[in-house]
């Protein structure tokens, strides 16, 4: 006899259908299961007959042969265990109405006991299960939230394999969980930019990166406050769009990061990894390629402190990510792509000693170490970087100043304004690779030709710049996406002279530091 159930796989922060078959015969008594299923698979033949008799359920003395198709994918995780256990218990002819289960989909782990334990990406398999037009979804009662985010889809709890069983026969329903987003569900504290006193031009330059996604590089002395400006970054992104929040959901659901009880990640992440880490971690890696930190930032912020003492390798791989927005990691066992599409936020000393350029204390640096500590950020990382500012020292006034500073609130306004217009003009444009576009910084060269037209005088001052910086083609797009954002950013629909001079300003700092 034949029995079928489904459950669904992962690939990357895709899911993917996956149809449990079990074949049992009246020969000797074995278990066995098939389809390229990893370690953690195969000793699911101990997890579910145990789970089976300790719930008091008949496990057959036959022998079974468990499918996991399609065969030619392998399988990997303990979230087929609760499915293996129900395309079993089809053929033992336990269910009153095993036609019922045909539209439901079974993710999660068992004990040995009966109960089902939480796995990671269940809201990637779910999706999964949805598409594939499956109308019931049955997952642990710790990811019940997390499934329940998705819309159209019944989302049931499972605490233990009894309930299951008794809920199908009709003795003690389950009462489905209704979808969407719970508005009880608590934001993040931030901290406030009102704590930051002085430093007008980093917080504008900051503004204008927060509303177009842009890079970007604080330099300055130790003490002028660039990381205390940065982590309070989070505190003024705009709002997340649907879509992104159940991008970065995925992300840090297949990571085993998605905080306990949160169904959907509706504030822009924000990773700050220690210089001390490697590529594999940042870029992600591993035997099983795993999200990095770029991915986990993905829709939100990276922020690298002290960047030169990363090592060069880490940084450099950098590159690529920034450019395309995805990564893909291939090993043997298959290639991955995770997206990440984060903003890039950096903060370093301007030497070793961190005074160089310091209007009162003097620099200990030889000039020899000055060239090679700044050295290590090259010159196509640094393409890539579209804001680079200077942090300066703060004057006793500026410190000692009792009226507060404009609250994140009041810049947060502005930023969400911003977006909203770049949202309505981006609506039906993606990127060569399929992308949604949702920001500035996000334009590719089609784009910028359409919405960052230049009048003759914008042109005249931009082919200067373009000689006196001694820009490359990226710099001059990257320029010209700056002063889309100014102008968003003041309600103008044009760019006009003054956008661009900001924007090429906030561009020209290499000069005094690495050239």
């Amino acid at each position: 006899m034949i029995s079928k159930a489904y459950s669904a796989g992962l690939f990357g922060i895709d899911g993917y259908l996956v149809t449990v078959e079990c074949h049992s015969t009246r020969n000797l008594s074995c278990f066995e299961i098939v389809g390229l299923p990893d370690n953690a698979i195969k000793e699911a033949k101990e997890r579910v007959k145990a789970a089976a008799i300790n719930s008091k359920l008949p496990f057959p003395q036959k022998e079974i042969i468990v499918n996991l198709a399609p065969a030619d994918k392998r399988k990997e995780g303990s979230s087929f265990d609760l499915a293996i256990l129900v395309s079993i218990l089809l053929n033992g002819e336990i269910f009153s109405k095993p036609e019922a289960l045909d539209e439901c989909c079974f993710i999660g782990e068992l004990s040995l006991s009966g109960d089902v334990r939480r796995v990671n990406g269940v809201l990637c398999m779910a999706s999964a299960a949805k598409n594939a037009g499956k109308k019931k979804l049955f997952v642990p009662l710790e990811n019940v939230r997390e499934a329940s985010a998705l819309r159209d889809i019944e989302v049931y709890g499972v605490r233990n394999v009894t309930q299951l069983v008794n809920h199908f026969n009709e003795v003690d329903k389950i009462a489905p969980v209704v979808g969407g987003l719970d508005d009880s569900e608590k934001s993040p504290a931030y901290p406030d930019f009102s704590d930051v006193m002085g430093q007008a031009a980093v917080r504008r330059a900051t503004e204008i990166a927060a509303a177009g996604g842009h890079n970007m590089l604080l330099i300055g002395p130790p003490g002028t406050g660039k990381s205390m400006i940065a982590k309070r970054i989070p505190s003024i992104l705009p709002e997340m769009t649907f879509d992104e929040s159940i991008e970065t959901t995925k992300i840090h659901s297949v990571s085993g990061i998605l905080p306990e009880g949160v169904s959907l990640i509706r504030e822009r992440p924000f990773r700050a990894p220690h210089h001390t880490m490697s590529a594999p971690a940042l870029v992600g890696g591993g035997k099983i390629p795993v999200p990095g930190e770029v991915s986990l930032a993905s829709n939100g912020v990276l922020f690298l402190d002290e960047l030169p003492e990363f090592n060069r390798q880490v940084t450099e791989s950098l590159r690529q990510p920034l450019e395309d927005g995805k990564i893909t990691i291939t090993r043997a066992a298959g290639r991955i792509t995770y997206p990440c599409r984060f903003m890039l936020v950096a903060a370093m000393n301007p030497c070793k000693c961190g005074y160089f350029g310091h209007p009162t204390r003097p620099c200990t640096c030889k000039k020899e170490e000055i060239k090679k500590y700044v050295s290590k950020i090259s010159g196509p990382l640094l393409d890539r970087v579209d804001i680079q500012i200077e942090v300066s020292s703060l004057n006793y006034d500026e410190i000692s100043k009792k009226q507060e500073a404009e609250s994140s609130f009041s810049i947060r306004q502005r930023v969400n304004s911003a977006r909203k217009i770049m949202q309505a003009r981006f609506e039906n444009d993606t990127t060569e690779a399929g992308a949604k576009i949702t920001c500035n910084a996000q334009m590719e060269s089609k784009h910028l030709r359409k919405y960052c037209a230049l009048s003759p005088e914008c042109s005249a001052l931009m082919e200067r710049a373009f000689t006196a910086l001694g820009l490359s083609a990226r710099g001059h797009d990257r320029i010209l996406r700056l002063a889309r954002t100014i102008a968003d950013l003041g309600g103008s629909k044009d760019i006009m002279p003054q956008h661009l001079a900001e924007a090429i300003g906030l561009r020209s700092l290499d000069k005094k530091y690495f050239n």
